[in-house]
């Protein structure tokens, strides 16, 4: 059974702040999130919004993915969830996965 990763992009409200992550649980993950479940940077910022993700079937791939976008400049990531949700959606509740 093939696995799926998925890089992320989570944020406390539109152009606010951001946070990068990867996992093998999007769902479950993001939930953890939003419960603040496990203390750290999002549970203080209270960043909580999936606004962009990006699915990987190798994990090298996706660490790799995701240490890219933390180097980027906020513009960058910003123009990314643009194209991506130009209207800054929540993306958890449509989450099929």
């Amino acid at each position: 059974m093939e696995r799926t990763y998925w890089v992320y992009l989570l944020a406390s409200r539109r152009n606010g702040t951001l946070y990068v992550g990867v996992t093998n649980d999007l769902s479950r993950r993001v939930h953890e999130h939003k419960t603040k479940a496990v203390q750290g940077f999002t549970s203080r910022h209270d960043v909580h919004m999936l606004v962009w993700f990006e699915s990987y079937g190798d994990v090298t791939e996706a660490i790799a993915r995701e240490k890219q976008l933390k180097k980027w400049n906020r513009a960058w990531k910003l123009e990314r969830i643009e194209k991506f949700n130009p209207a800054w959606r929540d993306l958890y509740f449509d989450l099929n996965i």
